[in-house]
């Protein structure tokens, strides 16, 4: 069994009082827009109401202190990479069979979006199932890691840091899952490191751009236009992050209740639900997500991996280490398979759920284990 070197330290997540004193104080002083001027639910942002109902749990009745509790059992630790601090959540597997599996999140996900899962992959009940050493890091500018102080730190640079991060860690070879800018990272460590990456499964499968649509199914075709109309009408909050994310940052770091209501939107907007994210997804798990981003004031510096990496992929990068990838139907980008296996060039599975939008292991986390196992056997399978 590998252990840490030296240049991993164990790490504990502990609030202050003070902190969290502040939270509530400014919560309870929110100064609060008025009502929206349409009916229709959503159709202008966060809902005051919904709004409202929220911002009174957050300060009444959410314990910050259970998901500090929860990050610590399943183990912190920091490592400095390029000068930068990076945290990240390793469970081991009691199997002597289980393969080492980084998994990365997005915007505006974060390590809160893995936490219900992790146990399962790791020591799953049914003994037949795939186990996995799992390595959840935080992005840089994200949660626990630090915030980098210069540019540079786009997906790839990120993707050669997983790669170190996993050395350190005994990990010559790996898995890695991810989706949406995790989905991109992943990507780039199928392609840029196939030494090191005995495959991947990514729920933000990305072609390369310019393909037609020629040669399409009548399913296909619609995917494109949804993706389309999506990043023409949907996609301001990316715009900004990526082109003035130092503007939006200060309200993000200063203002508990505006950083809700961006991150909340996203959650609304992007789930397989009809109207409230929390048809399918516990307030809890948002609030941990929305609170790790307030009291870690990383609101501005997680922004800024847009303003690093958007539009950034490598229009000629291709992935030839097998490949699992899983389209949920909600999901805002979804990638015809045509256009996928123009990048990924060994799909070995593909498959296409009837539930689950952007945040698949926060809103259908069985289904979303249960794939991911399917998915990484079918890639450990594979011959390479």
């Amino acid at each position: 069994m590998p252990r840490p070197t030296s240049d991993v330290q164990a790490f504990e997540a502990r609030a202050t009082d003070a902190d969290l004193d502040d939270l509530r104080a400014r919560l309870a002083a929110a100064r609060l827009p008025e009502e929206e001027t349409t009916s229709r639910r959503w159709e202008q942002g966060v809902p005051l109401a919904d709004l409202v109902d929220v911002v009174h749990h957050w300060r009444t009745g959410y314990e910050w202190r259970s998901f500090e509790e929860r990050l610590n059992r399943i183990g912190q630790f920091r490592t400095t990479i390029e000068g930068l601090g990076i945290h990240f959540l390793h469970r081991r597997s009691a199997r002597a069979d289980a393969t080492p599996l980084i998994v990365t999140h997005g915007w505006p996900g974060s390590i809160a979006e893995f936490v219900d899962v992790v146990d399962e992959l790791a020591d799953p009940k049914e003994g037949d199932a795939p186990a996995f050493h799992v390595v959840v890091p935080s992005l840089p500018g994200f949660g626990y890691s630090d915030k980098p102080t210069t540019t540079g730190w786009g997906t790839e640079k990120i993707a050669a840091a997983w790669v170190e991060l996993m050395g350190r860690l005994g990990y010559d070879e790996f898995a890695a899952h991810g989706g949406d800018w995790g989905g991109n990272i992943t990507t780039v460590l199928g392609g840029r490191f196939p030494a090191h990456v005995l495959g991947i499964h990514t729920t933000f499968a990305e072609g390369p751009p310019g393909l037609t649509t020629d040669g399409l199914s009548a399913t296909e075709r619609r995917w494109a236009e949804e993706t389309r109309h999506f990043w023409l009408h949907r996609a301001a909050y990316a715009k900004q992050q990526a082109t003035r994310p130092q503007t939006i940052g200060y309200s993000l770091v200063d203002s508990p209740v505006g950083l809700l209501a961006w991150i909340l939107d996203k959650f609304a907007e992007w789930s397989d639900t009809e109207d409230s994210p929390f048809e399918t997804i516990p307030v809890e798990r948002v609030l941990d997500d929305v609170t790790l981003y307030w009291l870690t004031r990383t609101g501005a510096s997680a922004a800024r991996i847009y303003y690093e990496s958007h539009n950034s992929l490598d229009p000629e990068l291709r992935v030839d280490v097998p490949s699992a990838i899983t389209t949920y139907p909600r999901d805002v980008e979804k990638c015809p398979r045509p256009w996928a296996q123009q990048r990924y060039r060994r799909i070995v599975r593909w498959r296409s759920p009837e539930a689950g939008g952007h945040f698949p292991s926060l809103e259908v986390p069985e289904l979303f284990v249960e794939d991911l196992r399917g998915g990484l056997a079918a890639v450990l399978a594979a011959d390479r």
